[in-house]
């Protein structure tokens, strides 16, 4: 490639990173700002807690929406249309007179953020062969586990210094920075209706019932779900240890360092041994972890916290590496409707992941014992979607015609 070739492809992987951690970033750029925006409302934290919530809510319906409105209108307009929405909603949420108005801004911010959540995937698995998908997944998705650490600590200085409302507007900024971005990358061309190999469209049902698809996604949901165990109940196990706020959250650190070095690790491991032989490796790995896990914690009476930090950590490096693996085999599936596949499968992926982490809330009071049975639980699933996906179909063959006209379409730009 010349240098501005190479200039607008590192350019295009800074614009498909940004708007991976769209959604991270809403949510929690603005969490250390919830005792500001109870005095504020002279609201209660319980009503402050609730817009996290009414968030979660919107990312989790919004997964379903883009799929078929970007067989409809494109996915640059689609695009437009969600970013739209997240800054008018956003807008909202900075000038609101009431946690109500708050609330119910934040649930259309949150369909608005899963524009950038689904179709970035899309534009991945539509635009390069599988090979090509697979490196940039590699690249980016170990990037989305700098958002929740670096947000907040955006948010409180923008808060300290500006107000909270001031976050809110910082987010519409983003969100404008993103529309100039899909107007100069994303290609303004038609939208051609994504057929299967015999002639139909592919439904939603459909999808769910390709079982190298819907494998890959447990796998990727149940490692979620264990990730989420662990960070629900950990800050409880931290104060039954005696440990202080400050010291609980720099706890998270070393997942958040381990997490990125998998990712990044995973592309060597996939390098060597090809992406089927790797996520066998490192659901080895995996499984390992989960086992000196549930040894510490529901086996052996462990009064440190440090041989299950550990062991997470570890875990964490796992599912970094697994991660952009089972991303990428999955979408795959469906490489002429990945708009619709993604969004099914956030969708499941999201839902097995705050399922999990209710349900281990619900005895989180049990400490480490919760963590343990959580990840257990998780790892089964992980192993059934492991063997699920080993029945399913072989994956498409990458469709190279695809990818050289999105580059002749850029080049004429």
């Amino acid at each position: 490639m010349n240098n501005a070739s190479t200039g607008r492809y590192f350019l295009f992987l800074f614009y498909l990173s940004l708007l991976s951690m769209l959604g991270f970033i809403a949510t929690d750029m603005y969490l250390p700002a919830f005792k500001a925006i109870e005095s504020t409302f002279g609201s209660s934290p319980s009503e402050v807690a609730m817009s996290l919530t009414t968030f979660l809510a919107g990312l989790a319906c919004g997964q379903l929406v883009y799929g078929p409105l970007v067989n409809r209108i494109g996915h640059r307009n689609a695009l437009f249309f969600g970013m739209a929405l997240f800054c008018v909603a956003t807008l909202v949420i900075s000038s609101s007179d009431s946690m109500l108005m708050l609330n119910i801004a934040r649930f259309f911010q949150a369909l608005g953020a899963c524009a950038a959540g689904v179709i970035w995937q899309a534009l991945v698995v539509e635009q390069y062969d599988a090979k090509q998908a697979q490196g940039i997944f590699s690249n980016i998705m170990p990037l989305v586990a700098l958002s929740p650490a670096l947000a907040p600590i955006i948010g409180a200085f923008v808060q300290e210094h500006y107000g909270w409302r001031a976050i809110f507007m910082a987010l519409t900024g983003v969100g404008i920075v993103l529309m100039m971005l899909t107007a100069a990358l994303v290609p303004a061309k038609a939208h051609h209706a994504n057929v299967d190999n015999a002639g139909r469209k592919a439904g939603f049902l459909e999808i769910a019932k390709n079982t190298r698809f819907l494998g890959n996604v447990v796998i990727f949901g149940a490692c979620s779900g264990a990730f989420f165990s662990y960070l629900t109940v950990w800050p409880i196990v931290m104060e039954q240890h005696g440990y202080a706020a400050a010291e609980i959250g720099l706890s998270f650190i070393p997942q958040t360092i381990m997490f990125i070095v998998g990712g990044y690790a995973g592309k060597l491991v996939i390098n060597k041994l090809g992406s089927d032989k790797a996520l066998q490796v490192l659901l080895a790995l995996f499984i390992a972890c989960v086992a000196a896990i549930v040894t510490f914690t529901l086996i052996l009476d462990v009064s440190s916290i440090f041989p299950l930090l550990i062991a997470f950590s570890v875990l964490a490096a796992a599912n970094g590496s697994i991660y952009p693996i089972v991303v990428n085999n999955a979408l795959q599936q469906f490489s002429n409707d990945a708009a619709k596949a993604a969004g099914v499968q956030n969708f499941l992926q999201i839902s097995m992941s705050f399922g999990a982490s209710s349900i281990v809330a619900m005895f989180a009071a049990s400490g480490d014992k919760a963590i343990g049975w959580g990840i257990l639980v998780c790892a089964i699933g992980v192993m059934l979607g492991y063997r699920l996906q080993a029945k399913g179909i072989a994956l498409d063959v990458p469709d190279n015609a695809r990818a050289a006209l999105f580059c002749d379409d850029n080049a004429q730009k």
